[in-house]
């Protein structure tokens, strides 16, 4: 049975998300089309609705009940049934005789945030109750701080960290890991991680591997066979100019339409910076693809001249002394980045890629980190990856994998599925928290950002 579990949470929760649409549908909205009494246009709006949430919320992690806080789950498929009911509204109203009226299907959707939440909270405790905690060690080499991670996040129900092991004590003797259900491989070299994946398969042992530098490029790879050998092609991003057309346009679009809805938002915010003294817009010297430069637009948060004597420095978030009165505010909204809908129509910038750093401050984790450059092989973006499952603080190696996953494996609907995680974000208050703001993160030294 316990096998079976998540598989049938998940069309639970399916169903559960569809019945107020199929209520609100057939009780207003059909008999309000051209296809009333249409089963084939019905049954083909349905599945198309069933499929379409579930692979939005499978994408953002609302059915992860393995290792998904109640709150991620509850978002994702708020999130995602609101991206679902928003096309099907659309689709509605081309079948419809006249514009549709909206509130239906805004009663449809507050019926199933409710139903969501409760899924997220029901499912989550019924699924720990049946499965007790797993077996685990924790396999180190240069990055400690998994079992910190573990309990700030709160899955001791999920692990039970019984061992961590130096890599050196594991190589030895491999037969240390037998009875463990899962293992955590952290910062452990390739050759060393290659040995331990083996045995742990072997053994039908689960492993998670925070990956290296070089896994993530090697992700990237194309399959050729040549010489009668399996070869991974390896190069600099070239997505298909299909994807590039479509991302592009998809830019222009969104930022038009954004600059035309929120102008009166982005005009009382110009006159708001502006009664705090000095000018609304601020203009930073950033990085884009192949390390072109650009003037990034932002509405001024800090005092003027803050970095006259400190030079380029990250902010420390909610402590920073230079952030001003209305600067405070724009920031917790996020209003401060609305001007770079400018850049994006421009072309400097993308809906969606690493986010642009300054020169200084690429320079700096450079000298380190000589792999930084390597997220300039795609436009900068508004939002992305790195900024969507990591913080503002979340170390520069950290996010240099996340950008480099990005990069590996382009898409439209993985750039969809991030825009819509983004919403998330939005209303976190940890994707503010300034560099000096002390979280639980992995410790890495020198060695592990030199070994990739």
């Amino acid at each position: 049975m316990k096998k079976f579990y998540t598989p049938m949470a998940k069309a639970v929760n399916v169903l559960l998300m569809l019945t107020p649409f199929l209520c609100c549908w057939f009780l207003y909205y059909e008999p309000r089309t051209m296809t009333v009494n249409s089963r084939q246009v019905s049954a083909i709006l349905i599945v198309l609705y069933a499929i379409a949430y579930y692979h939005i919320a499978r994408k953002l992690d609302g059915f992860r009940l393995q290792i998904a806080q109640i709150r991620d789950m509850a978002f994702g498929q708020i999130i995602a049934v609101g991206a679902t009911d928003c096309a099907a509204f659309l689709v509605i109203w081309m079948l419809s005789i006249h514009c549709p009226n909206i509130w239906p299907g805004m009663a449809a959707f507050a019926c199933q945030c409710a139903l969501g939440t409760a899924w997220a909270l029901v499912a989550h405790r019924m699924y720990f109750a049946a499965h007790p905690p797993l077996k685990s060690a924790i396999v180190y080499d240069v990055r400690q701080g998994m079992e910190k991670l573990i309990s700030t996040y709160g899955l001791e129900a999920r692990y039970d960290v019984r061992r961590s092991f130096a890599v050196e004590e594991v190589t030895r003797d491999l037969t240390v890991l037998d009875g463990y259900s899962e293992v955590f491989l952290s910062g452990v070299h390739t050759h060393e991680r290659n040995v331990i994946l083996k045995y742990c398969l072997l053994h039908n042992i689960r492993v998670l591997v925070i990956p290296r530098i070089g896994d993530v490029l090697m992700s990237a790879a194309e399959p050729l066979h040549m010489f009668h050998l399996p070869i991974e092609y390896c190069r600099r991003s070239a997505p298909p100019l299909e994807y590039r057309i479509a991302k592009r346009v998809m830019d222009i679009v969104v930022s038009a339409l954004a600059l035309a809805a929120l102008s009166p938002l982005m005009l009382a915010t110009a006159l708001a910076v502006k009664s705090d003294g000095g000018p609304a817009l601020y203009k930073q010297v950033r990085l884009t693809k192949d390390g072109k430069q650009f003037n990034i637009l932002k509405f001024r948060s800090m005092c003027v001249d803050a970095e006259k004597y400190s030079g380029a420095v990250l902010s420390a978030g909610e402590r920073d002394p230079r952030v001003t009165k209305v600067g405070r505010v724009i920031r917790a909204c996020r209003e401060d980045e609305l001007p770079q809908l400018l850049n994006l129509l421009k072309g400097d910038m993308s809906l969606v890629g690493p986010r642009p750093e300054r020169p200084e401050i690429a320079a700096e984790y450079e000298k380190t980190l000589p792999e930084f450059a390597l997220r300039l092989q795609v436009r900068a973006g508004l939002t992305s990856y790195a900024q969507v499952y990591g913080k503002y603080n979340t170390m520069p190696y950290d996010k240099l994998l996340m950008d480099l996953m990005y990069i590996a494996k382009p898409g439209i609907l993985e750039d969809l599925c991030i825009l819509l995680a983004t919403v998330k974000i939005l209303a976190s208050r940890e994707s503010t928290e300034g560099v000096g703001e002390e979280k639980a993160e992995l410790k890495y030294s020198a060695r592990d950002k030199a070994a990739g």
